[in-house]
């Protein structure tokens, strides 16, 4: 019990990153599928770029009834009363949706174009499903926007500042509440850090600096195709559909909805346009990126911990200077697998500890997903012991691959952070406490859901940790 409530006591501490949102992401994953409604027969003067979801020049009252079977249904037709246009029908909402179709190399019923009918047609399903459910949401996403919180100017923070803390010696040890110093030093120190090195530098607050240009810059947004979930950086929802998701600021590569970039500050920083980031980026886009089995953030903060700290009292408990977490990060973020975490860089292993939790944290789509949430906290509620490690050994299967084999790794060396329990005083229920809401979200909005879960999501980290030789 003491335990929890120290945990709970240094999250409080703990720097928070955005919240990005699900609601847009689990709608897209329930929309309907393209079902391509095939004609039987041999239709004369087809267009070369149609198949056979081209049914010619059929009524609409037929069109009704090929179509009627299922969500999703589609085909192509003539116009009967304009020979030579064509109409997609598609069924959404048990009803029959007729679109004017075009082809200029590409496929198109709006602004955007398409490869494949069937991208058009996906595409277009997820956005009128979206759209139906969430009209009201999505009309107030710019209400409370994270923009202000995400901080690409602490990049340009003095570094001059940086280094007086770090050249500090007894910075770690105030920061854990130690009492090397005096509490007027600690204090003084404290200040100075709160006042210039602030990891969530609001951008308002940065144009009244002296240390910030004196000048406003237009973003430079062009529609862009993300590969892979992408997160609007703006308001933190989810950017849906299949193609030109949102907009992309072409000199510091800010991402956002093209409703979000209307009422994006003038603040743009063309030195950033470069910076690829590692926090805050979906898993997968990172390791396909980088061609790596895992997170390189991952593996390195894991051989840094393992070489130095695994003897460490409260490790992963105590939180590391919160300060010095965001220059791990934002280390990262700039020089990636040349990012400098060793003892001569960040003395404190607690630094290293924190900047791995953050990174999970900052996961737009945790490491346990949210499509396999579900299974997992069905799986911790389950008593006879065999039947749970049977039960967690099939919900990894719901993993993508990216995420399983992260999230074996991660155990694997929280086991070995057990083996030293004596020193370190972290068993695997300890570790559980700490990892559960870091690597477990509940998907939705439902808070009293969300509170209910933490005691399954610490019991699925700490059977995870202890038979991780077992359910892997």
């Amino acid at each position: 019990k003491e335990m929890a409530q120290n945990t709970g006591e240094n999250h409080h501490d703990d720097y928070r990153p955005p919240v990005w949102k699900s609601y847009l992401y689990q709608l897209q994953q329930e929309a309907p599928h393209p079902r391509r409604v095939t004609c039987t027969s041999e239709v004369e003067n087809r267009p070369k770029y149609y198949g056979r979801e081209f049914h010619g020049m059929i009524s609409r009252e037929e069109t009704d009834q090929l179509l009627s079977q299922a969500e999703g249904s589609y085909l192509i037709r003539e116009s009967q009363r304009q020979p030579g246009t064509y109409t997609l029908a598609l069924r959404f909402g048990n009803q029959t949706r007729n679109f004017r179709l075009y082809h200029d190399g590409k496929h198109f019923v709006g602004e955007k174009r398409f490869e494949s009918i069937h991208d058009l047609v996906t595409d277009g399903l997820i956005t009128l499903y979206i759209e139906t459910k969430a009209a009201e949401y999505i009309a107030k996403m710019t209400i409370n926007p994270i923009y202000e919180h995400v901080g690409y100017t602490t990049l340009n923070q003095e570094p001059t500042l940086k280094n007086q803390v770090q050249r500090c010696p007894d910075e770690p040890d105030a920061a854990r509440g130690r009492n090397d110093c005096s509490t007027e030093r600690v204090r003084s120190k404290q200040n100075l850090c709160s006042r210039d090195l602030t990891s969530l530098v609001r951008r308002a607050t940065l144009r009244e600096s002296d240390l910030a240009p004196k000048y406003e810059k237009v973003h430079n947004f062009k529609v862009h195709t993300f590969r892979g979930p992408h997160w609007c950086e703006y308001c933190a929802n989810f950017m849906w559909g299949l193609i030109a998701q949102g907009v992309k600021c072409a000199d510091c590569g800010l991402n956002v909805h093209k409703q979000c970039s209307k009422v994006v500050p003038n603040d743009c920083q063309p030195d950033l346009r470069h910076v690829k980031k590692v926090y805050s980026c979906d898993l997968t886009t990172l390791v396909k990126a980088h061609n790596t089995k895992r997170p390189m953030v991952v593996d390195m903060c894991i051989q840094e911990i393992e070489a130095r700290g695994l003897q460490s009292e409260g490790l992963y408990r105590i939180s590391g200077f919160s300060e010095l977490i965001e220059d791990v990060k934002l280390a990262f973020d700039r020089d990636g697998e040349k990012a400098d975490i060793s003892s001569s860089a960040y003395e404190d292993i607690n630094i290293i500890t924190g900047a791995l939790k953050l990174y999970f944290r900052d996961l737009p789509i945790p490491l346990i997903t949210y499509d396999a949430y579900p299974r997992f906290i069905e799986a911790a509620k389950i008593s006879d012991p065999e039947k749970l490690l049977e039960s967690l050994h099939e919900a990894l299967k719901l993993l993508p691959p990216a995420h399983c084999e992260t999230l074996r790794y991660l155990m694997g060396h929280l086991k070995r952070v057990t083996q030293y329990e004596k020193e370190n005083l972290m068993s695997s229920e300890n570790l559980g406490i700490v990892f559960g809401p870091t690597l477990m979200r509940a998907p939705g909005l439902d808070a009293m859901t969300a509170l209910n879960d933490i005691r399954y999501q610490r019991l699925v980290v700490e059977t995870l940790i202890a038979h991780e030789d077992v359910v892997f």
